[in-house]
């Protein structure tokens, strides 16, 4: 007598987000939940927004470190979470050169650290540990240096250090979105096909017309500073935007991954969205803190 086999399980579609490449419903709802969290911490008290920026951080370690595990690197997430939430503080709290000190010191101990796991892999460990540092600890503890401007207690949106973190952030988001719509509705010449097919040169001439007239009027009418350090901001945001988003596209190409992770809705790992944040924060403050701040 046959026997009659049950049928398997159906596998569920894959869902076809098209030419946008996210879902956009949950991209945009995280977004704004994200946004809504940094605005009140902005508003009521700064240093609350530094516990975020922390945060940040120390998943975005968490994140690069799950993703190089495919290469058999091996961060020491201990003393980089640790670090790093040191040096986004003493940014804030003392400046400049208290992050280099930081940053030197931590690099230290991370190879210190390191020496307990014996010979095998401590070069590849400890310059990814190094990398990793600069990369995320101490490119996100401008956004320190940032807020800072203007004094380092209270909070309130006429703050100079508030509202530069308000310009930084919404001319980054300025270039995601022209260059999205952009891509979305033009994009027919690939930049990078290698690297990030979706990235297209019409998409990056959406977002360099978005960050230029965002920049020109974040400076004029927020932080009433020069129509042309305006244009200098736009400029210095789509292109630094641009490259910190291929060469986080880069290093997961190399690692054969997609996502960092999943711990965003509709936009994958925290480090797929702080790519541009990273890359951008850095020249900004320089930029604001002589032409704008001082």
């Amino acid at each position: 007598m046959a026997t009659s086999s049950s049928p398997s399980p159906a596998t569920p579609p894959v869902k076809d987000h098209g030419r946008a490449g996210r879902d956009l419903r949950a991209a945009v709802l995280s977004a704004l939940v994200l946004l809504v969290g940094i605005a009140a911490s902005l508003a009521f008290w700064k240093p609350a927004f530094m516990v975020i920026v922390v945060a940040a951080v120390v998943v975005a370690v968490w994140e690069l470190r799950q993703g190089l595990l495919a290469r058999d690197i091996d961060l020491p997430e201990q003393p980089l979470m640790l670090g790093g939430a040191i040096m986004v503080v003493v940014a804030f709290l003392w400046g400049t050169d208290a992050l280099v000190t930081a940053t030197a010191v931590t690099a230290l101990v991370i190879m210190l650290w390191l020496l307990h796991r014996g010979i095998d892999g401590y070069v590849k460990n400890a310059t990814a540990s190094v990398f990793t540092l600069i990369y995320v600890p101490f490119l996100g503890s401008f956004v320190g240096l940032m807020l800072a401007e203007g004094g380092r207690s209270g909070g309130g949106l006429d703050n100079d250090g508030v509202q530069g973190i308000l310009a930084f952030i919404l001319v980054t988001i300025a270039s995601d979105i022209g260059g999205y719509i952009a891509g979305v509705l033009f994009g027919r010449h690939p930049m990078a096909p290698v690297i990030s097919p979706k990235k297209s040169w019409e998409g990056f001439a959406g977002s360099a017309v978005a960050c230029l007239a965002a920049g020109w009027a974040l400076v004029v009418f927020l932080l009433d500073g020069d129509w042309w350090v305006g244009l200098c901001l736009g400029l210095i945001a789509v292109v630094m935007a641009t490259l910190g988003d291929l060469c986080e596209s880069v290093i997961k190409r190399d690692l054969g991954i997609k996502d960092m992770s999943q711990v965003v809705p509709g936009h994958g790992g925290l480090m797929d969205r702080l790519d541009s944040i990273l890359a951008t924060i850095a020249p900004i403050w320089l930029l604001l803190h002589y032409l704008v701040f001082a």
